[in-house]
C-alpha cells in the first residue's frame, strides 16, 4: 500500500518557501494527520541557479513545468507562482493529469473558476483554494463547510492588508497617504506598483470569490462596483472621526430577495463596529446568515507562514480525501441563475464633503436637491473655510439608494454656488 504522498510545487517564491518549511518542519504531524508521509519531489522554478534564501536540494529544482504537471510519481500540484493565463494552463494540464491542485491564485479564480472546478470534476480531483481570499483566515473552508447548512444573506469584511494598513497609519497618526503608501512598500506590505490594491482591484477579485461560493451563483469582476483609497485624504478622516465613523476599505455582497449586489469602496463604519478595530495588515470578514446570524473571521492576510499555512491545510484535506477514496467530490459549481440589483434597489447612508459659496440662500438650494430625491440629512458640520465668500460644508444623510445619491452628486457638480465636490462615501455597519 502507498504510504506517501508527493507534491510538485509550481514557483517557488515567498509562499512556496513557506509551503517547504511547513512540510519539512512538520512531517510527523503531517503523518499523524493524514496516515500518509508528504514529500515535495519536483519545484518548477524560472532559474535552478538563482541564489535563494532557503537551500533546498538542486535535484528538486526544474526549469520544465512537465516536471511537474505531467510527472507520473506526482500526486499533488501546489500552484503559488502567481500570474493568470499560464497559471490557468498549467492547472489545467496538472487536473486533466489527474492530479489535484491546491492554489493560492485569486486573480486566475476570479476569471476561470467555473473552468477549473469544472475540469477538477469531470476527472474526479480535488481543487482546493482557501489561501486565495484571506490568508490565514479559514474563510472559504467555513463557507463550504461548517456554513454550508445556513443561508448566506451577507459578507462584509476588510480583505485587503495593504490598505488597511495604509488607512490605520491615515487614522491613528494624521499621516500622509503618499507618506504611509512609501512606508508599505518600503515593509513589503505594497508592491511597487500598488494599483491593484489601493484602487481595490485585489479586494473585488477576492469578494467575486467570496460570492460566487456565498450565494451559489457565478460571477465576473465586471460585477463589483470598485473604488480604492488613494483620493482619501487625512481631512476626510479627521471629519469621520468627528461624527463618529472610522474609514475602511470594505467589500460587500449583499443578497435579498434573491438579486445580489457587491462592491468593493471605502465605507465609514461606527467607531465602536467590531472591524474599526481591525487594524494593520489583518483582515476580518463578517458573514450574516439566516439562522446563525452574525460570525466574524478575524486573523492576519497575508504573510509568509499565514498563507502557506492555509496552502497546507488543503493538502491535508486532498491527501485525506485520498484515503477515503473521495476526491472530486468535494467540488460544487454555482447552481443559482445570476442576478444582480440595480442602483435604486442598493440602500444606504452617505457621508458627503463640499465646497460652497458663502452666500445667502446657498445652503438652502443644496437642501432642495436633497429634497428633491427623497434624501434627508442626519448630521450637519458647516464651517468657513480661508477663502474669502466660501464654506465647508460635511454632512451624513439618511438612509437612500444609489441611484438617489448619484444623481444628487451629479447635480452638485453643475451648481455655480458649489466650488468642488471633495469626497463622499458609503456608510455601512449601522
Amino acid at each position: 500500500m502507498k504510504n506517501q504522498v508527493n507534491v510538485g510545487l509550481l514557483g517557488f517564491g515567498t509562499v512556496g518557501c513557506g509551503v517547504y518549511r511547513i512540510l519539512e518542519k512538520n512531517q510527523e504531524e503531517l503523518i499523524q494527520r493524514t496516515g500518509y508521509g508528504i514529500k515535495i519531489q519536483k519545484i518548477l522554478v524560472r532559474d535552478r541557479d538563482k541564489k535563494r534564501d532557503l537551500q533546498v536540494d538542486t535535484e528538486l529544482l526544474t526549469e520544465s513545468v512537465e516536471d511537474v504537471t505531467t510527472n507520473p510519481e506526482i500526486d499533488v500540484v501546489i500552484e503559488v507562482m502567481g500570474g493568470v493565463e499560464e497559471a490557468r494552463e498549467y492547472i489545467l494540464s496538472a487536473l486533466n493529469h489527474h492530479k489535484h491542485v491546491v492554489t493560492a491564485n485569486k486573480d486566475l479564480l476570479a476569471l476561470y473558476s467555473g473552468e477549473l472546478l469544472t475540469t477538477a470534476a469531470n476527472h474526479d480531483c480535488d481543487l482546493y483554494y482557501e489561501a486565495s481570499v484571506a490568508g490565514g483566515i479559514p474563510i472559504i473552508r467555513s463557507l463550504v463547510g461548517g456554513l454550508a447548512s445556513d443561508r448566506i444573506t451577507k459578507m462584509m469584511g476588510i480583505v485587503n492588508g495593504t490598505t488597511n494598513y495604509i488607512l490605520t497609519r491615515m487614522t491613528k497618526e494624521g499621516a500622509d497617504y503618499q507618506e504611509v503608501l512609501k512606508d508599505a512598500q518600503a515593509l513589503g506590505f505594497a508592491e511597487a506598483d500598488p494599483s491593484g490594491d489601493v484602487e481595490g482591484l485585489d479586494a473585488a477579485r477576492k469578494m467575486v470569490i467570496l460570492s460566487t461560493l456565498g450565494f451559489s451563483m457565478k460571477f465576473n469582476l465586471k460585477d463589483v462596483q470598485v473604488q480604492g483609497i488613494s483620493n482619501i485624504s487625512s481631512e476626510d478622516i479627521d471629519y469621520a472621526g468627528r461624527l463618529g465613523y472610522t474609514i475602511k476599505l470594505i467589500g460587500i455582497a449583499q443578497k435579498d430577495e434573491g438579486r445580489v449586489e457587491i462592491s468593493v469602496q471605502p465605507s465609514l463604519l461606527p467607531s465602536d463596529h467590531p472591524l474599526s478595530s481591525v487594524n494593520n495588515e489583518f483582515n476580518a470578514i463578517y458573514i450574516y446568515g439566516e439562522s446563525i446570524g452574525e460570525t466574524m473571521f478575524y486573523g492576519p492576510g497575508a504573510g509568509q507562514l499565514p498563507t502557506a499555512t492555509a496552502v497546507v491545510s488543503d493538502l491535508i484535506s486532498v491527501v485525506q480525501n485520498m484515503r477515503m477514496g473521495v476526491n472530486g467530490q468535494s467540488v460544487v459549481l454555482p447552481h443559482n441563475k445570476t442576478e444582480l440589483k440595480n442602483d435604486e434597489d442598493v440602500y444606504s447612508k452617505y457621508f458627503l464633503r463640499l465646497y460652497l459659496k458663502d452666500e445667502a440662500g446657498a445652503f438652502s438650494k443644496v437642501s432642495a436637491l436633497f429634497g428633491n430625491y427623497h434624501i434627508s440629512i442626519e448630521k450637519l458640520i458647516q464651517q468657513p473655510l480661508k477663502e474669502k465668500g466660501a464654506a465647508e460644508i460635511v454632512m451624513v444623510t439618511h438612509q437612500t439608494n444609489r441611484a438617489a445619491f448619484n444623481q444628487v452628486l451629479s447635480e452638485l457638480k453643475g451648481f455655480d454656488i458649489v466650488y468642488d465636490v471633495i469626497s463622499s462615501y458609503r456608510i455601512e455597519g449601522e
